[in-house]
């Protein structure tokens, strides 16, 4: 990719607002100067009841364990600065989530504070980025409210300081869950505290989270950036905030409360329709396990803070559709099929987009067994840029080039975008899902990628892939198989065999097509890298042409 180009391709869909925010940025490093404290008081009535510890436990005493990377420091301090560690493992170190950890001292955590504070002045080093600091100020906050006896002055004060810094370096220029995280650190300090600095800070926090509640959540329930760990980071961030309301005296009118009760509570509606028979998520876009709260954590604390029940699921076959988020279900027992047709995220923020346009995943018999990659890390890495290629997912690539321009670790230059989307139940009882996008008309010929996918209701998924358009050229369909199964070439088929040797599924090509084996790579957890399986049927032709094949469920799956 030519990066000359990258840069005004990806400028381009910025709004006006974030593009001067950015180069603000860019010139004018963020603002470390602040207001002269004189005096920190605590507004009345503020509670608490219990929120959801982190996801996992990152350690005890003075051990840490990120991204499955376990750090210990000695005795005599942290090292904040933590050089050898990559920047998203920083990140975590400073924003204190470990307060929580159930194996991690109270005398240690006590002192993990008051050093954070002599080692980490104003502005200074990783601690001070905006997204991190605002964790920090939730952290620090659930913990003094938890813990108010020991809490000490210089705390509070700092804390105070932090608040004010990052009243002053608001996220405009990333927005999306970085700038959410601002509105509810800036919530929660202007709750804690009291005055006309804190309650600017409540005022500013609270007509954040009302705007953003209708700007990243999509009227079907989804989370506009399409990922479903971020999905659910965002949705116990507006659970934390309705914690926090409803455990003080009320400083806000309900009208507003009621709309972001109903807001969750449709975002967890849409949540429980994704969630796989295992409990846990789809790896659509960047999305890991451990990291965000499990869906059943989330529906069990959503229950406590504002009294919601999961929908009833009706038995038998069921269809679900998200059209506005792009995602398309069909359940029918312990079987599932979810297919990503939505767009990579809000146009002016799709860093955490994958070319995974028109890609699924697949349950059989109650396990994950056609894969999403997962993601790795975020860094400039090689697995960085497998896991948000197209070939890193169950979709095709056209000409050896990408659905979408993914440059750099979060940037999207062109990208691909769903021309339409049919899912229905036909009058011959079979589940059909058709559809379409633009990825590559980028190309000669202007190429349109379609997909249909049939489901006869008895266990056989056919996958028909067409390229519309005119000339030569070469498509390649990628299927990954879940590192718990092997393949066996069988002839024309494929065999997907469990470790007991028994057969989960056949998988067929139908009609003219090479098909080859490959490695691939599975990163369910961030710093998790596992080898899998991945079929790839290619045909090249004279376009327009189509290649197909067919996913069989064996007998003796549920």
């Amino acid at each position: 990719m030519n990066r000359v180009l990258l840069y005004p391709r990806t400028l381009l869909h910025l709004r006006p607002l974030q593009l001067l925010a950015l180069i603000r940025t860019r010139l004018f490093p963020a603002a470390t100067k602040i207001g002269p404290i004189r005096g920190v008081s605590l507004r009345p009535g503020v509670g608490l009841n219990p929120c959801l510890p982190p996801s996992r436990p990152a350690g005890r005493d003075r051990s840490f364990c990120f991204l499955n990377q376990e750090k210990s420091f000695p005795g005599d301090g942290v090292d904040w600065a933590c050089q050898d560690m990559p920047r998203q493992w920083r990140r975590a170190l400073h924003g204190f989530g470990y307060l929580f950890d159930p194996d991690r001292s109270h005398t240690v955590k006590v002192q993990l504070i008051s050093e954070w504070i002599a080692k980490n002045p104003l502005g200074k080093g990783d601690g001070w980025e905006p997204s991190v600091l605002s964790v920090r100020i939730v952290s620090w906050i659930k913990f003094f409210l938890r813990h108010d006896k020991v809490v000490q002055d210089l705390w509070r004060h700092s804390l105070y300081a932090q608040a004010a810094w990052l009243e002053q370096n608001i996220e405009r220029h990333i927005l999306a869950n970085h700038y959410l995280k601002n509105a509810v650190a800036l919530f929660f300090a202007g709750m804690y505290f009291e005055g006309e600095n804190a309650d600017r800070w409540l005022k500013q926090g609270w007509k954040m989270l009302l705007g953003e509640s209708k700007e990243q959540f999509l009227a079907d329930g989804g989370h506009y950036e399409r990922s479903p760990m971020y999905h659910s980071i965002c949705v116990c961030d507006y659970l934390d905030v309705l914690n926090l309301l409803q455990s003080s005296r009320p400083v806000l009118e309900g009208e507003e409360i009621a709309h972001l009760r109903r807001t969750v509570a449709s975002s967890l509606d849409f949540l429980h329709g994704m969630v796989f028979p295992d409990q846990d998520i789809p790896l659509f876009n960047d999305a890991v396990f451990g990291v965000a709260p499990s869906p059943l954590q989330l529906f069990n604390y959503a229950h406590r803070v504002m009294g919601y029940h999961t929908p009833v699921v009706p038995t038998g076959q069921t269809l679900s559709e998200w059209p506005g988020s792009g995602y398309y279900v069909c359940r029918n027992g312990e079987d599932m099929i979810i297919i990503d047709c939505g767009a990579i995220g809000p146009d002016y923020q799709p860093g955490h987009a994958h070319c995974d346009t028109l890609s699924f995943e697949l349950v059989i018999g109650g396990r994950r067994v056609i894969v999403d990659s997962g993601v790795f890390d975020y860094q400039l890495s090689e697995e960085r840029a497998y896991a948000r290629s197209t070939r890193a997912h169950n979709t095709v690539v056209v000409d050896g080039k990408e659905q979408s321009e993914m440059w750099e670790v979060f940037r999207v230059a062109r990208r691909a975008k769903p021309l339409s989307a049919i899912f229905k139940k036909q009058s011959d009882g079979t589940v059909l899902f058709e559809g379409a996008h633009n990825g590559y008309a980028k190309l000669r010929g202007k190429p349109i990628h379609k997909r249909h996918i049939v489901y006869d209701g008895q266990g056989s998924w056919v996958i028909k892939d067409t390229l519309q358009g005119s000339g030569m050229h070469r498509m390649d369909s990628y299927l990954h198989i879940h590192p718990d199964f092997h393949i066996i070439r069988m002839g024309a088929c494929i065999a997907i065999k469990a470790q007991s040797g028994h057969t989960i599924a056949m998988v067929d090509v139908l009609g003219p097509a090479d098909t080859r084996l490959e490695q691939g790579w599975y990163f369910p957890e961030f710093g998790v890298k596992h080898e899998n399986n991945v079929i790839v049927f290619s045909c090249s032709q004279e376009a327009p042409f189509g290649l197909s094949y067919r996913i069989r469920k064996m007998p003796g799956q549920q």
